[in-house]
């Protein structure tokens, strides 16, 4: 008998958490439902919506790399928020319409929430990274009032991202090697002031090199922040507590952007209460 179900695309993606997540969930809920993982490649996205469209179990699919800012064009209706930051992570049935939106921002955020509540005399982040994630990222950080500096392969791709998602600000870019060699600047004191290292790249990411950076460029009480889950623990991480720096690890982001997407493909909201179990679970 068949039942409804949701699931997730990209290539690669055996290694997604989100079946875990999402299961966990319909079990706590009891709901008879499942979620999957998926294989779809840029090359087979078209055929893939065809044949869920003519299905009527499927409730939606979550996006991965690296198709996040290439299934628009397979969309009926795309959320504003999407639009503008030219990636989407969440697909969901509209009544007879297939819709998509971005859920990226709202998990990436939600870690940082108790943070973002107290006033700051300044807040910056340095986001390494310009894929379709770090665009969330970018447009999250900066209508919470922080200053960017993005770091990517490519200066021009940053610097058509900050203009593009960050607003006007006296934003920077800089290469990823940039932030691999030491420096000696100086910090002044972030005694009132928020900052946040954030690698927004596959780098670390388990069957890639890590993430080179050199915490020298880090200001004094930044908050390290990975959205690779796949090692929970990755070097990045590891480096920034050797260095005395507080983290939190992708699993919180991941996490996040579930909840949300959850209710659009079910219908109700997944049982938060639950999450420390969750999180030990997700970390086995």
């Amino acid at each position: 008998m068949s039942r409804p179900y949701a699931e997730v695309i990209g290539d690669p993606i055996a290694q997604s958490k989100s079946p875990l997540i999402h299961n966990f969930w319909l079990g706590k809920l009891g709901l008879e439902a499942e979620y999957r993982a998926t294989r779809v490649t840029a090359d087979t996205l078209a055929d893939y919506f065809a044949d869920r469209r003519a299905d009527p179990d499927w409730r939606g699919c979550n996006v991965t790399m690296p198709l996040k800012q290439r299934v628009f064009d397979q969309l009926d209706i795309v959320d504003l928020h999407a639009e503008v930051v030219g990636a989407l992570n969440t697909v969901y049935r509209h009544g007879d319409a297939v819709a998509g939106m971005n859920t990226d921002t709202l998990g990436f955020l939600e870690p940082l929430r108790p943070a973002l509540g107290t006033p700051h005399l300044f807040r910056m982040a340095r986001i390494l990274g310009t894929g379709g994630a770090a665009r969330a990222i970018v447009n999250g950080l900066a209508v919470n009032g922080f200053t960017i500096v993005l770091a990517g392969r490519n200066k021009d791709k940053a610097r058509e991202l900050i203009e593009d998602l960050a607003g006007d600000g006296d934003h920077h870019t800089a290469s990823l090697a940039h932030f691999a060699a030491p420096t000696e600047f100086a910090f002044d004191d972030r005694e009132q002031c928020l900052d946040l290292v954030v690698n927004a790249t596959p780098l670390g990411m388990r069957g890639q090199p890590p993430l080179e950076f050199d915490w020298s460029h880090a200001p004094p009480r930044s908050i390290a922040y990975d959205i690779v889950t796949d090692p929970v623990e990755t070097p990045f991480l590891e480096n920034a507590r050797a260095h005395g720096f507080a983290t939190i690890t992708g699993l919180s982001m991941l996490v996040g952007q579930a909840a949300a997407a959850f209710e659009r493909f079910f219908g109700q909201p997944p049982p938060r209460d639950t999450d420390s179990e969750l999180m030990d679970l997700l970390r086995r």
